[in-house]
């Protein structure tokens, strides 16, 4: 049976969440770090991190739209992060930690539009959300050692202290999704 495959690609915060997250979901084909958004010729995560690129820590998926929809996707990614911090996650600061939504058609930029609409009018957070809503550009892909680094790396400190804490709640919150 033919899958009905389709991209999306999310920035929340630093990566390493987002993708160890997604991985864990039906109909989710790929979660790869990876870098977009910026004014750069290539992305690298040292440059990147300097800020002066302006790209994002992104995660683009690849996703069966018969088993899990674009709304859903949505769903889980701002549960996944807050969608109200400008420019940062907690303690990680600068632009490439925004929280944005980089579309790949219409019909996923009325999506996005939409649910943070919704999201506003039923006061679901208590400030402002500022996730940008944006057209797709180039993504770069991370490194390989930012690929599935939550599962290689639980011992680290970020990922103890940071993952793994959302993970929890994530499973929790979407167990009748996981793989």
């Amino acid at each position: 049976m033919a899958k009905n495959l389709q991209t999306a690609t999310l920035a929340g915060g630093c990566f390493w969440c987002i993708e160890a997250a997604f991985n864990q979901l039906q109909g989710i084909e790929s979660a790869i770090s990876g870098y977009m958004g910026g004014t750069a010729e290539t992305a690298d995560y040292k440059t990147v991190c300097t800020g002066s690129t302006d790209h994002a820590e992104v995660v683009q998926l690849t996703f069966d739209a018969d088993t899990i929809s674009y709304r859903e996707i949505l769903e889980i990614f701002f549960a996944l992060h807050d969608p109200t911090q400008l420019n940062r996650q907690g303690n990680d600061v600068g632009r490439q930690y925004r929280s944005a939504i980089f579309t790949h058609d219409v019909d996923q930029e009325e999506a996005a539009k939409a649910i943070i609409v919704e999201m506003t009018l039923e006061e679901v957070w208590p400030d402002p959300v500022v996730t940008e809503v944006t057209p797709a550009l180039e993504f770069f892909g991370g490194e390989e050692y930012h690929q599935g680094y939550f599962n290689a790396n639980p011992e680290n400190q970020y990922c103890q202290a940071v993952v793994s804490p959302k993970l929890l709640k994530f499973k929790k919150t979407f167990a009748s999704k996981l793989k």
